[in-house]
């Protein structure tokens, strides 16, 4: 039985510091190498303090920011520690209430615009922490976030473009705008 024990605990050992710890501090090391801003969490900083992460929604609720996807995260909004989809299915009350209720802040928020709402300014994303919208659901917002900021509607769009990002590798995905640093961008022009 020994003879038996002494090998499978060696191997053990062995097989720990290989996968416990050789592996990570391999991976850890390429992904600092190689891709060093996305390993250390794609953070944006402003006057060198970290201020958000281009991968995490942020809860903008001023008029003069385009808002981002709804949350899903509870009780605090865009919380990464809690990251979580509703889970409710199209024909849950729950979230045909929550759906009703995003509409009618955001034709509060522009009375004015009669305009289909896409459907991304009503809906959660899978993590609830999407900080992408459509360029459709950018569009929508650009007559109320033009005239909170005394803008021209098509400086604003022009800015939309060119915040929006494309397919991933050409295929993969749907053109998307980041909230969050479309929004970090307004605040700089306005300095």
């Amino acid at each position: 039985m020994l003879k038996q024990f002494r090998p499978a605990l060696l191997l053990l050992v062995i097989l720990g510091l290989l996968t416990g710890l050789v592996y990570p501090l391999a991976v850890t090391g390429v992904a600092q190498l190689l891709f060093p801003h996305q390993a250390n969490g794609s953070l944006i900083e402003h006057d060198g303090q970290a201020i958000a992460s281009a991968w995490i929604g942020q809860d903008f609720t001023a008029a003069k920011y385009f808002w981002s996807r709804p949350s899903a995260t509870s009780p605090v909004p865009y919380d990464a520690g809690s990251s979580s989809g509703s889970n409710l299915g199209p024909t849950n009350p729950a979230l045909m209430d929550a759906v009703r209720a995003r509409i009618a802040a955001l034709r509060a928020a522009d009375p004015a615009n009669r305009a289909p709402i896409p459907v991304d300014l009503v809906t959660t994303s899978g993590s609830g922490l999407d900080p992408h919208i459509t360029p459709a659901a950018a569009g929508y917002q650009v007559p109320r976030v033009a005239k909170a900021r005394g803008l021209d509607e098509q400086t604003l769009r022009r800015l939309v473009e060119r915040f929006t990002e494309g397919r991933t590798l050409g295929l993969l995905g749907e053109p998307r705008v980041n909230v969050v640093e479309l929004n970090l961008e307004l605040d700089r022009l306005k300095r």
